[in-house]
């Protein structure tokens, strides 16, 4: 299964003349809940994850309030779709750098197979070593490389926004 739930063989190609801005896989990665709003509650699931101290909740509360244009303490997915916009206009990465660095467990560049299923798992996609194997391929990497930063936004089809 790939984060979106389908299959790797009925996922659409990933084209780089594609003009969507759909980031549902990625934010449904941090809407640990599946309520349909990431919530500091899923912030600190998701960095619970990769880091036995957990996340920093100033940091929490910043990223929240960073996105959350309505001040209701969430950030839903319009909000989130207009932070990485505004982020990939300005060249800053931010986000999505961040979620790459939290995936990195070993902070060499790459995903390894091992931290793409770690990671999957943690988020709640169940998915098999040829599914991992299936995403890397996908993304240009191989089984001994790993996933570059711009492998992953192909593997959540973030890499054309704006």
């Amino acid at each position: 299964m790939c984060p979106t739930g389908r299959t790797l063989s009925s996922a659409p190609a990933l084209t780089s003349s594609s003009s969507s801005t759909d980031l549902r896989p990625a934010f449904d990665v941090l809407d640990a809940d599946r309520d349909g709003k990431i919530s500091k509650d899923d912030l600190r699931a998701f960095y619970a994850g990769f880091s036995s101290s957990g996340a920093d909740e100033s940091l929490i509360r910043a990223m929240i309030s960073a996105a959350d244009s309505n001040s209701d303490g969430f950030v839903e997915y319009d909000e989130f779709e207009r932070v990485l916009a505004c982020q990939k206009n300005a060249a800053a990465g931010g986000v999505m750098e961040d979620v790459f660095k939290v995936m990195d467990r070993d902070g060499d560049g790459k995903l390894s197979h091992e931290d793409l299923k770690s990671y999957m798992s943690l988020a709640g996609f169940p998915a098999s070593d040829d599914d991992i194997a299936a995403m890397i391929r996908l993304c240009g990497g191989d089984e001994t490389q790993g996933v570059d930063y711009a492998g992953l936004l192909r593997i959540l089809a973030v890499d054309r926004v704006c």
